[in-house]
């Protein structure tokens, strides 16, 4: 080794401040950092942490309504509880360790990030002020990025009622050039609303209130599909609400002290086994699960004493102490609902038995599907898989498949991707349009049982062997019609896919502007205009078509974890599934034809 080593000695032990420590692993604190394009981005996780904070003094007991505002990058949040005492106001939102949430008998059921939330949000702020009000008095401090610039203390006009006042803007330092999606914050504001049944949140001029907590949500989600009246049961730590349609797989809107996981966790597993056995007691059967739950959608949720989150962003509930509770609890009230709702009871009964004939009719199609699939080979041909999946824990979890159309794109994908963590699967052309098409067709159709097959679904969603599916397909008409083909696949057999956010489009640069010093990648034609404007007169211009036009060696830029963009397939509710569907891949009107040619030609028109 030449050079002299670096000396390691105490000087070289950096000790940060808690905020410091913020600001340099803000991943750490709020998961992932984003644009604002996706609904876990760290801005809404800010947003999040200080509205949890109001409602935590909405459950106990304190004030019944929350104002928010959200314009251009700040937010301003007020809430009605007791107002954070004046004497402690700087050190709970400054100093990490520092609050109420460590004492359980103030706040039983929270879900705040460990004391860390609101000292979160100050430090990824370029502005943060609070103002606690109590009995007349008040206290405010200002801070910027994390750091105290002022502080008074003073009295208020009679009237004013107690609470906690907090505004701040996060910094784009840390965030770079976010935008808040409003479609996102309504989604989160009803969320709040259906979980705390008569709190009231006033959202930019607009009131969100359930009176009926997720008998509510499931309503507005499903909206007149259900096959019987809408099932529910509220306890003192449980609550859900559940139905069947006729849609194919099953939904789960899952909540653990008011925080939803869309990964699920012990608490689902625990509701479905309580589910499952509460109906065959009732009926004396022994229905196999997958025909009880098939076309069920449920909304879920628990308040747990101290909950284990498996990730920072807390997806995904890890308490295995929970189902002891909630199985019996789930049983009980099922069989309970079912004795008192004979007519639902007969028309979930007719469900599961139609499931159950469905699924035997389906065995046979399956078994004749597997032994033409042995015979041709017991590979997957059209599948370049990579080393690690989901279902090897840390190693697999940024692994993705990538779904592209014909050989010179694969060809030029198979030399540029990571093999660890990145898979292929090439479509030989336009797949079949599955439209209201029977669940026994996909067996029928050798292309699209091999991508099922490829994903690791057949059986269960759960067992989805990538944690991103993403679909990159060329920008042109062609691209395009296959991207839709491809959608209205998984949109119409395996929804939960698209609606738990795993689907995604793979953006590619339209241009390369480039002189003899720099290459620049644009993704828009704006952004090739001001490429052109920095690189001179003298640049080149490239449009690229087709992904079989790029070089491996350029293709690896677009597809390594830095530098990859994607944008989410994301719809928000349930109940537009069938109508998208059928306006999009329904019969061939030239409406369609035009929305189409006119509205998807741009990549990130895609979000539906």
């Amino acid at each position: 080794m030449g050079g002299k080593s670096a000396n390691y000695d105490e000087s070289k032990i950096k000790t940060l401040s808690s905020l410091e420590h913020i600001r340099l692993r803000s991943g750490m604190y709020i998961g992932r950092i984003g644009d604002g394009s996706n609904q876990n981005d760290g801005i809404y996780i800010l947003l999040k942490e200080v509205i949890d904070n109001a409602v935590d003094e909405f459950i106990m007991g304190n004030g019944t309504s929350i104002d928010i505002e959200v314009k251009d990058k700040r937010v301003r949040v007020r809430d009605y509880g007791r107002g954070i005492p004046l004497g402690k106001l700087v050190e709970c939102v400054s100093v990490i360790n520092t609050g109420a949430k460590y004492n359980d008998e103030v706040f039983q059921f929270s879900v705040g990030l460990n004391g860390v939330g609101t000292k979160a949000v100050n430090a990824l702020s370029s502005y943060f002020k609070v103002i606690a009000i109590r009995e007349g008095k008040c206290a405010e401090a200002v801070f910027e990025r994390g750091v105290l610039k002022s502080e008074k203390k003073g009295s208020v006009k009679p009237g004013v009622k107690d609470g906690t006042y907090v505004e701040f803007e996060p910094d784009t330092e840390v965030f770079g050039n976010y935008a808040f999606n409003m479609e996102f914050l309504e989604k989160r504001i009803w969320n709040y609303a259906y979980l705390n049944a008569g709190l009231t949140l006033n959202f930019n001029g607009q009131s969100f209130v359930s009176e009926n907590g997720l008998l509510d949500l499931l309503n507005k989600e499903v909206e007149n599909d259900s096959i019987y009246p809408l099932g529910y049961y509220r306890g003192k730590q449980l609550e859900f609400s559940f139905t069947h349609t006729n849609a194919y797989g099953e939904n789960y809107f899952s909540f653990v002290n008011g925080q939803y996981t869309s990964d699920g966790g012990t608490h689902l597993s625990a509701f479905k086994e309580g589910f499952l056995k509460g109906v065959n007691d009732f009926f004396q059967k022994n229905y196999k699960s997958e025909d009880i739950r098939e076309g069920m959608t449920a909304a879920i949720t628990v308040k747990v004493q101290a909950p284990v989150f498996e990730s920072q962003t807390k997806n995904k509930l890890g308490n295995t102490d929970v189902r002891a509770w909630i199985v019996p609890e789930t049983k009980a009230a099922i069989d309970n609902w079912l004795r008192r709702n004979s007519e639902a009871a007969k028309m979930l009964q007719q469900k599961i038995e139609a499931n159950e004939k469905l699924r035997t009719e389906l065995n046979s199609v399956k078994k004749e599907a597997k032994e033409a699939a042995k015979r041709i080979s017991i590979r997957i041909p059209k599948l370049k898989d990579c080393k690690y999946h989901v279902q090897d824990g840390k190693k697999g979890e940024n692994s993705m498949i990538f779904i592209t159309e014909g050989d010179s794109a694969s060809g030029t994908m198979t030399h540029s991707r990571d093999a660890n963590y990145q898979a292929i699967f090439s479509l030989r052309g336009k797949p079949e349009n599955m439209y209201g098409r029977k669940q026994s067709d996909i067996y029928k159709n050798d292309e699209l049982y091999q991508l099922m097959m490829a994903l690791g679904i057949e059986t269960d969603i759960e067992n989805l062997k990538y944690s991103k599916i993403v679909i990159a397909t060329d920008a042109d008409n062609d691209g395009f019609h296959i991207r839709n083909l491809v959608l209205t696949f998984f949109l119409g057999y395996f929804e939960e896919l698209v609606t738990s956010g795993r689907v995604f489009i793979l953006e590619t640069p339209l241009f390369r502007v480039r002189n003899k010093k720099e290459n620049m990648y644009c993704y828009s034609e704006e952004e090739r205009d001001k490429a052109q404007k920095k690189l001179g007169a003298s640049c080149e211009t490239t449009r690229f078509k087709g992904l079989g036009e790029i070089s491996p060696s350029e293709f690896r830029d677009f597809i390594s974890p830095e530098t990859i963009h994607l944008t989410p397939v994301e719809i928000s509710q349930l109940k537009l599934v069938p109508q998208l569907l059928a306006f999009y891949m329904g019969k061939n009107t030239p409406e369609r034809r035009t929305f189409i040619e006119e509205h998807l030609l741009s990549n990130a028109d895609i979000d539906v």
